[in-house]
């Protein structure tokens, strides 16, 4: 672990990209070179070894791995990463990743089982759900029914909100994902840990009514630079939002030792950083590790 950081972070949203899981996918990562500027290496994938020693760089001792279900299968650029390629990794490195089961509204019952098979035998800790792929928004019906999977197996879902990438001419996707449409979930699901990843951007304010207005909904905030983070975001961070966001990256999207070196940068007070980089995500997903003041 890097001595450049005092608080051991937990990163709640990576993803694996191993040159085993870079061939199943149906397109090349390119545009996270294009639009994120992320280095060569990204078309060549990282090895779960090397993946860790960027963790250490970046003060980083746990992370979230996801195993996303991104788009309808058979429509162009959709793929699945098997949950059993993240349980793997999990159960090889158990004391550095926990599993996230991606979802798909539109498998229905199937999915739903799934869900519970990820949690019950793989021991994964959560969801993850990316709305935009399947232009759905997260209040549409067809996303309920693993809501009250959720609930009922006690776990949190992450869905992306804010605007989704076009990664095909052929195929633009629509911003389903506003993060006001969040409201109506945490009301009908009020036991629900509703998650909002991706910070919201470009209606970030709106992720933060959401957050402010029910106890239930949290945010993430991967994906974009903290650097680059709207001011009134870092405000709720460091201020009355303290014990509502959790760190995250989206590996390979921005890497670990940035993502700290930048948090750094922000000025944070002492108590918001160590909840947002560690605390609020034990509590939040009730993970057996110890606070950062117990250090």
């Amino acid at each position: 672990m890097s001595a450049s950081f005092d608080i051991p972070a937990i990163d709640t949203v990576v993803n694996p990209q191993t040159a085993e899981i870079l061939k199943l996918r149906s397109f090349a990562p390119t545009f996270q070179m294009e639009k994120f500027g992320r280095e060569a290496k990204a078309l060549e994938g990282w090895t779960i070894e090397e993946m860790l020693a960027l963790m250490d760089e970046g003060g980083i001792e746990r992370a979230f791995l996801v195993a996303c279900k991104v788009g309808q299968m058979g429509l162009p650029g959709s793929w699945q990463l098997p949950y059993e390629m993240v349980a793997d990794a999990v159960q090889a490195h158990p004391d550095r990743f926990y599993g996230l089961a991606g979802v798909d509204p539109t498998e229905g019952m199937h999915g739903v089982r799934e869900l519970e098979r990820a949690v019950r035998e793989y021991g994964f800790v959560g969801a993850h759900g990316y709305p935009h792929w399947f232009e759905l928004a997260p209040d549409h019906a067809k996303w309920y029914p693993l809501y009250a999977k959720c609930v009922e197996l006690d776990i949190p879902i992450q869905l992306q909100v804010g605007q989704s990438l076009v990664y095909y001419e052929q195929r633009p996707l629509r911003s389903v994902g506003r993060p006001i449409t969040l409201d109506s979930v945490a009301c009908d699901f009020p036991e629900l840990k509703l998650i909002g990843i991706h910070v919201g951007i470009p209606w970030t304010d709106e992720m933060i009514a959401m957050a402010w207005k029910h106890r239930n909904v949290y945010i993430i905030s991967d994906a974009h630079a903290p650097r680059y983070w709207p001011a009134s975001f870092v405000n709720y961070i460091n201020t009355y939002g303290r014990h509502k966001v959790m760190f995250g990256t989206d590996f390979p999207v921005l890497g670990f030792e940035r993502v700290r070196r930048e948090v750094e940068e922000l000025g944070l007070r002492e108590e918001s950083k160590r909840l947002f980089l560690r605390d609020n995500t034990i509590r939040v997903y009730k993970l057996d590790l110890p606070l950062s003041t117990e250090l």
